[in-house]
């Protein structure tokens, strides 16, 4: 009631009267006052609006949200949406609270990284989501309840929530969210309008996270522009391009940042429409290129030769996956997508470097230590894009530092990170048959390019557990046929799957439920509290035994999932959160 009165008071004071188009065109969904139906939200009293320019709600106008389902207006000419855009201003003058003006900004003291945070992507920098909480366990498992739901406008949320000082940080399209992580409410929000223009995952507003050093949080817009955001507020500080010229190349943004040193690290998507894959670094203070790194040589640069045919200006080689780090030997390791065009091989023979490559980096400088390609030439969009897991252990009777790495190419590989040598190399699916191994030269010996799997694997996160000796990854049995009906004995079928890092054998599996080629590829959680969480084709966000994967509690989310899930503490309890369709949704006991 105190809602409807203060908007129908303050309507009244400004004696504002709703455009002809208002009436036409919103009223049936929003409400004659503005204050929403079950068609849809409020547009009164509505902090999201009232925090956009007139200009900035007339192109929104323009262009519609397909996820938010609201149509475009692109029908009404542009002084009409102008007209309806400070209309809607008009509805939210002084209706959102600001603090007193004498308050000071809230600068909070930010403490020193604790034990319960999660200040990365990954959670750490060996990009081995293993968290050491042990809270919860295989024991009280089943207790887990769901304590908060945070919405976001995008029913796709491919984020990974950040959390520390008792904040969590998540994102939707051109958006950041500062969330209070014990309650999930709303500290601030920061949010640019889509780009127009783009394609792809960029045209979608798919991102993946933001990275945390100080007081800034970093994201990456649609278009491709790395930012920097003041912590405390939200405001934008810094704003820099990731690609130092974008014109007539599709370069996208969908990557979690990552900190390295004082610098801020960013990849860039597009690699399926036509780009110079590169990666670059930041000053975390200033936003001033440290260094770039191109994935697709020029003439006459190191691996120019394996491109054999044209110059390849637009070869494809994205970055789009957050990379791993080795402070021992100050090592970046960062994934490198598929060649362009992907399967049309005319014009590239050879083995197109440094595509489908896990790069090993200075990350002072940018400068390449090695590479290994997993996948020479490319004709099946077989991308390197998935999780490069560092694990210290005795393998084979020795101190090693691994990087373990289970690709779309249907190899599960151990590979010795300080040189790249491979240690193990085999298949993690029951059909793989484009290649009948990998040689001791480490090349793949190639019996049909265009042979099984489709997607073995994909950008999800994998996990290992030291107490177990398993790496954890969701698994897909499919292959791709280029006759009629593809292959009939391949359903589609999805598996979690535990594979021992010594032989690479299937140590235990879990069938997956859903429809078959359902697109959910949700990521792997390991805890030492015996624990691995993932989200099910079905929307069921699970927790099974790490040991055998017998499934010990699971949660109905009825959405699509399409996120890492992540743990943290805070006040002495344990959570785990994950997004689920358009939702954060945390746990607890």
């Amino acid at each position: 009631m105190q809602l409807a009165l203060a908007v129908t008071v303050l309507a009244a004071s400004l004696q504002i009267q709703a455009p002809p188009t208002f009436t036409a065109q919103c009223a049936s969904c929003h409400g004659e006052d503005g204050r929403g139906t079950a068609q849809g939200p409020a547009l009164a009293m509505n902090q999201r609006v009232a925090e956009l320019s007139a200009e900035q709600i007339a192109d929104y106008l323009q262009r519609g949200s397909v996820a938010a389902g609201m149509p475009s207006f692109a029908n009404l000419d542009a002084a009409e949406r102008l007209a309806l855009a400070r209309y809607l201003l008009r509805l939210n003058v002084d209706t959102i609270l600001k603090p007193p003006a004498a308050a000071p900004a809230r600068r909070p003291a930010w403490g020193r990284p604790q034990p319960g945070d999660w200040r990365t992507y990954n959670g750490a920098d060996s990009g081995n989501r293993y968290s050491q909480l042990t809270q919860i366990t295989t024991a009280n498992v089943s207790s887990l309840k769901l304590k908060w739901v945070f919405p976001i406008q995008y029913f796709g949320l491919e984020t990974t929530p950040l959390a520390a000082d008792g904040e969590m940080y998540v994102t939707g399209p051109n958006q950041v969210y500062a969330l209070e992580a014990e309650t999930g409410a709303l500290i601030w929000h920061y949010a640019r309008p889509a780009t127009s223009g783009l394609i792809g995952d960029a045209r979608l507003g798919t991102n993946r996270g933001v990275a945390l050093l100080g007081d800034k949080i970093f994201f990456v817009t649609d278009n491709a522009h790395l930012i920097a955001l003041d912590r405390a507020t939200g405001k934008l500080l810094w704003e820099t391009p990731i690609a130092p010229d974008t014109q007539g190349m599709y370069y996208g943004g969908t990557v979690a940042p990552f900190v390295v040193h004082d610098m801020v690290v960013a990849g860039v998507a597009g690699g399926d429409r036509g780009i110079r894959g590169l990666l670059a670094a930041f000053d975390a203070g200033t936003g001033k290129v440290a260094w770039r790194t191109w994935t697709i040589p020029r003439r006459g640069e190191p691996g120019s030769e394996t491109w054999q045919g044209p110059e390849p200006i637009t070869g494809g080689g994205a970055t789009w996956l957050t990379g791993s780090y080795d402070a021992a030997s100050d090592t970046l390791y960062w994934a490198a997508g598929n060649p362009f065009p992907n399967s049309n091989d005319v014009d590239r023979p050879g083995d197109n470097l440094y595509t489908n490559s896990v790069l090993a980096l200075n990350p002072r400088t940018g400068a390449l230590k090695w590479h290994y390609q997993f996948t020479p030439h490319d004709v099946r969009d077989r991308d390197a894009t998935e999780p490069n897991v560092l694990v210290d252990t005795i393998y084979r009777g020795s101190a090693s530092r691994l990087l373990l790495h289970a690709d779309r190419n249907g190899f599960f590989y151990v590979l010795d990170r300080t040189i790249g040598k491979v240690l193990l190399a085999k298949p993690f699916l029951r059909r793989v048959d484009w290649a009948s191994g990998i040689g001791a030269d480490g090349r793949p010996v190639v019996k049909d390019a265009r042979g099984c799997p489709g997607d073995a694997a994909n950008w999800s996160s994998a996990a290992y557990s030291p107490q177990t000796r398993l790496y954890y990854v969701l698994a897909l049995e499919e292959c791709v046929g280029d006759t009629p009906g593809g292959y009939p004995d391949q359903t589609g079928q999805r598996f979690l799957r535990a594979l021992n890092i010594d032989t690479g054998d299937v140590a235990w599996e879990v069938p997956q439920p859903g429809a078959a080629r359902a697109k959910t590829w949700s990521g792997v959680l390991a805890t030492a509290g015996g624990l691995v969480f993932y989200g099910r084709p079905n929307g069921g966000f699970t927790a099974v035994d790490a040991r055998d994967g017998k499934t010990l509690w699971e949660f109905p989310t009825n959405a699509r999932m399409k996120a890492s899930p992540m743990t943290f503490a805070i006040g002495g309890r344990q959570y785990v959160a994950v997004a689920a369709g358009p939702n954060i949704l945390c746990f607890g006991l």
